[in-house]
């Protein structure tokens, strides 16, 4: 792959190359290194990838999400640049406009649960034993993805009167996940970059489990965020109906939420993709 990777370049000769990390990123960075090609390479988590942390060193420059991670090797070098996470754009977005397109009634705060883009079974026990609770105080949007069956079948065992107020859809999609983010009171997620990137440019208070698997990165992420105050951090193994509810219980007070949130929001980076373009544009120039 390293030889096709340097014939790719000498015949495209592009002014520079940008890579976010994954195997491909070996031999497209050793590549660029060998034809003198400007590279840039992001890293999203805290705790970098080992194929990040591989070639990282050979890049022409390096952008990082978090400032702890441009204190260790080998990010910790001049042309590292800590830029955040890029995220979608909320600009123009009304929240009461957002809630009435989901028909979050304005009686009850908004809970909304989604794992990323695959689906927890974590989540499901968790809400399966707490919602007949949760529900007479919260609203609850649940992304299930591919455990929108058994979501359905949870809400279809539910009194008649709470029915309404749980929610389970399959994926958000067409800017609904835009107005799910800025309808809600408080997210149960993952501790993956783009989540807690889009929790802290909205202020949203968050109760993160991270995925305990690939290393351990979300922890890292995780521990970042609760520093601050940003978030209530379980692990997943923790994650019982009994403990849901009691973090939820916490949160129901909208004074506490918005500390919460404030704390969260002191991460954000809203010029991210501008900053990371505008690392592109001058070594594309340099090149």
């Amino acid at each position: 792959s390293i030889p096709q990777a340097i014939r790719y370049l000498r015949r495209v000769r592009p002014d520079v190359l940008f890579s976010t990390g994954g195997y491909i990123a070996i031999p497209a960075l050793l590549a660029a290194a060998v034809t003198r090609t400007p590279s840039l390479i992001w890293e999203g988590n805290v705790q970098a990838g080992r194929s990040n942390r591989l070639v990282a060193p050979l890049a022409s420059a390096r952008a990082v999400a978090w400032p702890s991670t441009a204190e260790q090797a080998p990010w910790n070098r001049p042309n590292t640049y800590v830029t955040g996470t890029p995220v979608r754009s909320f600009e123009g977005r009304d929240r009461s406009a957002a809630r009435g397109r989901l028909g979050i009634t304005p009686d009850a705060p908004l809970l909304l649960v989604f794992g990323g883009s695959q689906r927890v079974l974590r989540f499901e026990g968790a809400l399966a034993g707490s919602l007949p609770e949760l529900l007479r105080q919260w609203q609850v949007l649940h992304v299930a993805a591919d455990g929108l069956d058994r979501a359905e079948a949870i809400r279809a065992a539910l009194p008649e009167a709470l029915k309404s107020r749980y929610r389970p859809v399959r994926f958000l999609q067409g800017g609904a996940m835009e107005d799910a983010l800025i309808s809600a009171d408080l997210l149960l997620g993952r501790a993956g970059a783009s989540t807690l990137a889009e929790a802290a440019a909205l202020g949203l208070p968050s109760i993160i489990v991270p995925y305990p698997y690939a290393g351990g990165h979300q922890r890292a992420n995780a521990k970042e965020l609760a520093a601050v105050g940003g978030a209530i951090v379980i692990d997943d193994a923790a994650l019982t109906p009994e403990l849901l509810q009691r973090e939820v219980a916490q949160m129901s007070e909208a004074s506490v939420r918005q500390r919460v949130g404030a704390a969260a929001a002191s991460l954000a980076r809203p010029g991210s993709a501008e900053e990371i373009a505008e690392i592109l544009l001058r070594l594309g120039r340099r090149g």
